[in-house]
């Protein structure tokens, strides 16, 4: 059992940038991934970046060069900074964790990008 909290979403114009947080429940440290995952109306959930408990991280395409994961092992908690957004990246934005028990989601936060 992983609870998530996500907070950093909101309103932004084309060009600018937001900080997504999601603080877990546990020590991240015994979580194998997290990542970040975004659902736009009427598109599929897509993975935006991923980190492992290692530290290794990879990132969706459409979002290399501009946004970076990271993490904060002392606050439990993952980030995704989020830079040159656009229009298109308009969506609700997911945490997810992996242990080795489950797999669980944060209630997600929503990023309106305006053009």
């Amino acid at each position: 059992q992983v609870q998530l909290v996500e907070s950093g979403g909101g309103l932004v114009q084309a060009g600018g940038s937001l900080r997504l947080s999601c603080a877990a429940s546990t020590s991240i440290f015994r979580i194998n991934s997290m990542g970040w995952y975004r659902q736009a109306p009427g598109k599929q959930r897509e993975l935006v970046a991923g980190i492992t408990s290692r530290g290794s991280t990879n990132y969706a395409d459409s979002v290399k060069g501009r946004f970076t994961i990271s993490r904060d092992i002392a606050l439990n908690t993952i980030y995704l900074q989020m830079n040159s957004l656009k229009p298109e990246d308009t969506a609700v934005y997911y945490c997810k964790a992996s242990p080795n028990y489950g797999t669980y989601w944060g209630q997600g936060t929503q990023v309106t990008v305006s053009s």
